[in-house]
């Protein structure tokens, strides 16, 4: 997926993952896509400083499936509220 795709899937409600189903990206209050790892919160930012190159390979990053994307959205729900999303 490229940027343009992760960032259009997200805003459309859809689980976009990254590697695999333990990571996840968001958008956070303040606008900003990041990539959580769900197990213990550790957040980076989708892309580095520039906001161009991605932190991880385009080939990497996957739309969950719908009975993934309704369990995980549901268990990471109590995270989201903890990494300040």
């Amino acid at each position: 997926m490229t940027l343009e795709d992760i960032k259009a899937a997200v805003d459309a409600g859809q689980t976009v993952h990254w590697a695999n189903t333990g990571y996840v990206i968001h958008k956070d209050r303040l606008g900003q896509y990041l990539i959580t790892y769900l197990p213990n919160g550790s957040c980076i930012g989708l892309t580095d400083r520039s906001e161009h190159r991605l932190n991880g390979k385009e080939t990497e990053f996957f739309v969950a499936r719908s009975k993934d994307s309704a369990e995980i959205r549901a268990a990471n729900q109590d995270h989201r509220g903890r990494v300040g999303a």
